[in-house]
C-alpha cells in the first residue's frame, strides 16, 4: 500500500504529511528507543499508522477528551490525535506512558507534529482518574486486566477503543467473568484475524 492512502479513509493533504513525518520519526528514533519491533518497519504504514487510524472512525463526535493508556511509540494516541487536529480540534490528548524514554518520544514528536498533547509518564494506576470521554489502548494487556485501567479513567457514558489480535474471543471470555460490560466487535482492517472492541457501560462483577 501507498503511504498515500489510509485504508478509505478521507483526510486532508496536511493531515496525511502529519502521518507521514511521523512514521519518518518512528523509524528514525527505533534504532535507539524500541518502540515498534523491528521487523516491523518495512511494513510500518500498514501495520502501525493504517492499524492505529482505524479507532479514529469510530470516535464519537462530540469527544472533547481521549485517553491513550500505555502509549509507547503514540500508537494509536499520536495517530489519532493527528486525525484529530483537523476533524476533532476541540478534542484534547492525554497519552499515558511510563516508560521515560517513549515519554521523550512522545513529548518530541507531539512538538515537531504541531500537536497540543499531554504526555503523563506514569504507570495508568498512578494517574488521577481522568473523566474521559474515549480511552484506547493497543497491545497493552489482556482485556480482563485492561478493562482496570479502562474503568479508572473512562467517564460514565464514555467508550473504550481496544484493538485486540486473533485471541479476542478467548480474552472476551476471561474478562466476562469479572467485569459486565457491553461490546462490539468490528474486523479490523489491517488483520482479518483481528478485532478493534468498542467497549461501554464497564461494571466490575
Amino acid at each position: 500500500m501507498s503511504v498515500d492512502q489510509l485504508d478509505g479513509i478521507d483526510v486532508s493533504r496536511e493531515t496525511l504529511e502529519r502521518l507521514r513525518a511521523y512514521a519518518e520519526l518512528i523509524a528514525r528514533w527505533n534504532p535507539k528507543i524500541n518502540l515498534v519491533a523491528p521487523s516491523t518497519i518495512p511494513d510500518l504504514w500498514q501495520r502501525h499508522i493504517v492499524d492505529s487510524a482505524q479507532l479514529f472512525a469510530h470516535a464519537p463526535r462530540d469527544a472533547r477528551h481521549w485517553v491513550d493508556i500505555g502509549s509507547g511509540g503514540g500508537l494509536p494516541g499520536l495517530v489519532c490525535a493527528i486525525l484529530a487536529h483537523e476533524a476533532l480540534p476541540e478534542c484534547r490528548f492525554t497519552l499515558i506512558e511510563s516508560d521515560q524514554r517513549k515519554s521523550a518520544f512522545l513529548m518530541t514528536a507531539a512538538r515537531e507534529l504541531g500537536l497540543a498533547v499531554r504526555v503523563l509518564a506514569k504507570r495508568a494506576e498512578a494517574v488521577p482518574a481522568q473523566q474521559a470521554d474515549i480511552v484506547s489502548a493497543r497491545a497493552l494487556a489482556p482485556l480482563q486486566v485492561l478493562l482496570g485501567f479502562v474503568s479508572r479513567h473512562l467517564r460514565p457514558g464514555g467508550v473504550a477503543l481496544l484493538p485486540k489480535g486473533k485471541n479476542h474471543e478467548q480474552e472476551l471470555a476471561a474478562a466476562r467473568a469479572e467485569w459486565q460490560f457491553n461490546a462490539t466487535s468490528i474486523e479490523s482492517r489491517t488483520d482479518n484475524l483481528a478485532r478493534l472492541l468498542i467497549v461501554k457501560d464497564i461494571f466490575r462483577g
